[in-house]
């Protein structure tokens, strides 16, 4: 008869026989902890190699009571924005072991609501969450009901979590203040319609770089679209078209960044001679569209390192301080798509000369 006897599958003793270290010390390197030798991990690494050997995770996850995987729930990986950080965050948890769930919400409470739930019922070690419905009460609830650690990124929420916000405000205002200070008066913001902290931080911002020079934003050029990937082009257009149009445009990046850019050439208005642009965010085209578009970004490797290290000191070392908050800043990178308003240099010259004249 043909033997039935399944062959044995292949221990973390026989690795660590083989690799003639402790069982310990053969742990700690398939967990990828960091206290280590170079030498026992190249050890350990060749007998997992040549034994074949793959680790249950089921078992080490009721040994360990912990699943080496962490929830991440944004918005829309399609944002570039989100698609960058999801990159770096990724990498550091794999660095420490973990392996990083993802889960598109696409600003949908309910789906918000369904993903925290999961990340709870699977046994996430922790999460890394940036809800579209911040101010939901049940979106809201189902945070404070997750019973693992977790970071809010970039979110104004009531909730007593660990969190990472981009300082919008500071950045914006030094864009408007450097486009005054070219003499533009009629400054256009373009953002989505969407309420949550990044929109009304990035209007607040907008409005106080104004009132820092005496000014008030004009609301007409506040042009708020229904999303972060509706089309811009008509609006755009149609602010064109007026009297009294922009001399300059501050627009998020991305689709409604592309749509300002094809509004402003169907126009036959030059950048920037006629019109100057400011991206909010950094798309790569920005870098190479001619003239290079300046941009309001945020480092996308300082926000994934503070978010990552946050949420690993609740993990790993359990702790139980009261909740973090940690700022990053928004750089105002300048390149050629920013010039004096139309005019402007003029009118400096005919005061310089009423100037002489006294």
């Amino acid at each position: 008869m043909p033997r039935t006897d399944k062959p044995r599958s292949v221990s973390i003793r026989d690795v660590a026989e083989l690799a003639g270290v402790s069982l310990g010390s053969a742990s700690r390197v398939i967990n990828k902890v960091e206290n280590v030798t170079p030498e026992t991990r190249e050890r350990v690494e060749r007998a997992i190699a040549q034994l074949g050997y793959r680790p249950n995770h089921a078992a080490q996850s009721l040994r360990l009571r912990s699943t080496r995987t962490i929830g991440c729930m944004l918005t829309d990986v399609t944002n570039p924005l989100y698609g960058k950080l999801f990159h770096a965050v990724e990498e550091r948890f794999r660095r420490a072991g973990y392996m990083v769930l993802l889960a598109n919400s696409l600003n949908s409470a309910e789906r918000e609501i369904d993903i925290l739930a999961t990340f709870k019922s699977r046994g996430m070690d922790g999460a890394l969450i940036a809800p579209g419905n911040e101010r939901d009460r049940a979106v809201v609830q189902a945070v404070e009901q997750l019973d693992i650690p977790t970071v809010i990124l970039d979110r104004d929420m009531a909730t007593s979590r660990d969190r990472v916000q981009f300082d919008h405000v500071p950045g914006m205002r030094s864009v408007v203040s450097y486009l005054i200070g070219l003499g533009h008066r009629h400054i256009a913001l373009v953002v989505a319609q969407v309420r949550n902290r990044p929109m009304r931080r990035r209007i607040e911002g907008f409005r106080a770089g104004f009132r820092d020079h005496g000014l008030e934003a004009d609301d007409d050029l506040i042009v708020q679209l229904p999303t972060s990937m509706s089309s811009a082009f008509s609006a755009i257009s149609v602010l064109l078209a007026r009297p009294q149009r922009p001399t300059a445009i501050v627009a998020m990046g991305t689709s409604i960044l592309n749509e300002t850019l094809n509004a402003i050439s169907n126009h036959r208005l030059r950048i920037p001679e006629d019109i100057s642009v400011v991206s909010i965010g950094d798309p790569d085209f920005a870098r190479s569209y001619t003239p290079p578009i300046s941009s309001l970004r945020v480092d996308v490797d300082v926000a994934a390192e503070q978010s990552v290290a946050l949420l690993l000191d609740r993990v790993q070392h359990r702790d139980l301080s009261p909740p973090r908050s940690v700022k990053v800043a928004s750089d105002f990178i300048l390149r050629q798509s920013c010039g004096p308003a139309p005019g402007w240099m003029k009118r400096l010259l005919r005061q310089g000369s009423v100037a002489m004249c006294y």
